[in-house]
Parts: C-alpha cells; structure tokens; sequence
C-alpha cells in the first residue's frame, strides 16, 4: 500500500518546507505586510494545506501503483511541481522574493495543471484528487500578487535596488 508511506511523507515534507520558512503569520516580516481583503484567516492555512498534501499523497500513490507507458512522465511532473512547492515558502518568507514567489507560483499553476492532465492518463480519479490543490493555487497566486501590488517596497529585490539606487 503505497499510500501509508507517501501520503505522511508529502505532509512532513510540506510541513518541514513551511516551518523552517517561518511561514504565515508567526513570520514579522509578513505580519507587517498590508494583505489584501480576501486574505483566508491564519489557522486556515495548516488545516488546508495538511488535506491538500493529504490528496496529493492519495493522488500520487494511486499513479504509483498503476504502472503502465504513462506512468513515468506523470510521476516525473509530480515531482517538479512538488520540488517547486516546496521552494515556494523559503522564497517569499526567508528570501522575501514577493516578484520571485509570483513567477515561481504561476510556473507552478502551470505544472500543476500539466500533472493533472498526465496523472488522467494513468488514473481519472487520481487527477480530480488535484482539483482543489489548483483552486486553492489559484487564490495563493491571487494573494501573492495582491501582496506585491500592496507591498511594492516589501520585495526584497526592489528593496536592495532602491538602497543601491539612493
């Protein structure tokens, strides 16, 4: 059963990615940035995340366990998305990269959506399993671009330019 290991693996992997990026609003830094009004209140974001990595693992473990010519490629995209997943916490609440999240995010809407379309080819119900990880990427790319907009100083790379520039 594919699915007792990797399923408590993505949420520790995700867990682990959020706590050491100091995450959310424990983080100063993102405290003080003006947020946008559709902004999900704080203890929402554990709760969702902790199911959508849940669906992810179920997600994964059933393209896991039906090998078949697809498979590869769509195992292969799983991995990018999440590898950019991952990264995306240390960049925007350790590096402050608010522009750099924002690319990376939209990079990873894409991949997501390409999983989704390769994970449909090995298994239907393990694609759908991805449907709310895209919407709640849709309102976290939707936030992460309001945050700029409201913040343009709160980007790290705007930031050192103006010091250089001043």
């Amino acid at each position: 059963m594919t699915v007792l290991w990797i399923v408590p693996l993505l949420v520790a992997l995700g867990f682990a990615s959020g706590w050491l990026s100091r995450s959310g609003f424990r983080n100063a830094w993102f405290r003080d940035l003006r947020k946008p009004w559709f902004m999900p209140p704080a203890w929402a974001f554990p709760v969702v995340w902790t199911t959508l990595y849940v669906l992810m693992g179920v997600a994964a473990a059933r393209v896991i366990d039906r090998p078949g010519p697809a498979q590869p490629a769509a195992l292969a995209l799983f991995a990018g998305q999440f590898a950019l997943n991952l990264l995306w916490s240390p960049l925007f609440f350790v590096g402050h990269r608010v522009r750099g999240a924002l690319a990376l995010i939209v990079v990873l809407d894409g991949a997501v959506v390409a999983t989704a379309a390769a994970f449909a080819m090995v298994d239907a119900a393990a694609a759908w399993l991805l449907a709310p990880y895209l919407f709640w990427l849709a309102l976290a790319t939707a936030l992460n671009a309001a945050i700029l907009r409201l913040n343009p100083s709160g980007d790290a790379t705007t930031s050192r330019r103006r010091a250089r520039s001043g």
